[in-house]
């Protein structure tokens, strides 16, 4: 399955630990696919990197240019999860949420 997240679920008010922690998640125990969605991915890249954020995704994609389970603030496209954040209380039913999307 492929994850992808929108870009603006990076910055605050996510908690940037619980984000790595998702998508460690994913990626290795769930075996998925981690990518971010971004008209603009330089800054979102440049601040990620430094903090450990690149570890467990794979790649930037245009919007829309990929299909998959997507974390959004909105329900923008088929088999979205929308949440405002990702943070300690809510990581689990993300990861659920997400399951049960796929």
């Amino acid at each position: 399955m492929t994850l992808i997240i929108r870009d603006r679920l990076v910055n605050p008010p996510t908690w940037f630990p619980s984000f790595r922690d998702l998508t460690l998640y994913c990626s290795v125990f769930l075996g998925d696919d981690v990518l971010v969605e971004s008209d603009d991915p330089d800054p979102y890249y440049r601040w990620m990197r430094p903090r450990g954020g690149m570890d467990f995704v794979e790649d930037f994609v245009r919007p829309g240019a990929e299909d998959g389970v997507r974390l959004d603030l909105g329900h923008n496209f088929p088999r979205t999860v929308v949440t405002d954040r990702i943070a300690p209380e809510n990581v689990h039913r993300l990861i659920r949420s997400c399951r049960g999307a796929a």
